[in-house]
């Protein structure tokens, strides 16, 4: 008698190496071309911080170009793999072609500036001098225009009859992409609002956690704002692992831990404006 194997939703969303490789070239070749570019930027930006003694708020000052190259890579290349669930007649309309171009355009003016304030040895956000405010406040509209295309995909793959994966996992994608641009807007919109991220303790990094940089001795708006951009990361990990245990087309417990996740978010966001930190010292 055949033994039955029981069904997994990685074997069917999760494609092998070459697949892998044809849903970064062939779904969205311009995210893709763009990440890969964010990881290439990091290399000589990695030399320069090697190089390169200067500090800006007590860390080396070419740390934030690395950590928003990083950040896009992870962003758009994420982005460039869950095109495979938007519809391919969408991915040929024109408005969408050119929706890609501007927020790829978009995302390469971020890092211009970020790198080329870090190689002034100025501030790239709060900036005081008249033009840092404009290019700001520029920079500001952009970051919108960025993070929206979570939005665009999660409406997308929405309303996609035929994603080729469970009802769970689509759930997950659409939840998670959909939950990052109000999210992203309460923290980063709080953050902008105000004279920096910190609340309480001391306006520097030289004393953040390990890695993440978060404030220690008092509140850090960053905490909010890096697992609110990641909620598109964290809910559809999460439903991989629920659509293996708890079915394939079950969606509650994907609802469920999208509720506990925005919770979570809003937590660590009340957390930082009462001006606690997300790890005390020596926790």
């Amino acid at each position: 008698m055949t033994a039955l194997v029981p069904y997994s939703p990685f074997r069917r969303a999760t494609p092998g190496l070459r697949a892998l490789a044809a849903a970064f070239r062939d779904h969205e070749p311009r995210f893709t071309a763009l990440g890969l570019l964010m990881l290439a930027l990091m290399l000589p930006t990695g030399f320069a911080a090697a190089v390169d003694p200067r500090e800006f708020l007590g860390v080396d000052i070419w740390v934030k170009p690395l950590k928003f190259e990083l950040a896009i890579a992870t962003y758009v290349l994420t982005l460039a793999f869950f095109a495979r669930f938007v519809p391919a007649e969408v991915r040929a309309k024109r408005w969408y072609r050119a929706y890609i171009g501007a927020v790829v355009a978009v995302a390469v003016l971020e890092m211009l500036w970020i790198g080329g304030a870090a190689a002034l040895g100025t501030a790239s956000h709060f900036n005081e001098s008249a033009l840092g405010m404009v290019i700001y406040a520029v920079m500001g509209a952009g970051a919108v225009l960025l993070t929206s295309a979570s939005t665009v995909y999660a409406v997308q793959i929405a309303r996609n009859t035929k994603p080729e994966i469970g009802s769970a996992l689509k759930e997950a994608l659409v939840l998670g992409l959909a939950l990052v641009l109000p999210l992203t807007l309460l923290t980063a919109g709080t953050i902008s609002s105000m004279d920096g991220h910190w609340i309480g303790g001391q306006p520097s990094d030289a004393g953040g956690m390990a890695l993440m940089g978060w404030a220690r001795d008092g509140g850090d708006l960053r905490v909010s704002h890096f697992f609110a951009t990641h909620a598109m990361h964290f809910i559809p990990a999460f439903g991989l692992v629920a659509a293996t245990f708890f079915g394939a087309e079950n969606r509650l417990p994907v609802r469920l831990f999208s509720l506990l996740f925005t919770a979570f978010v809003l937590y660590t966001f009340v957390q930082a404006l009462m001006g606690q930190p997300f790890l005390a010292m020596g926790g």
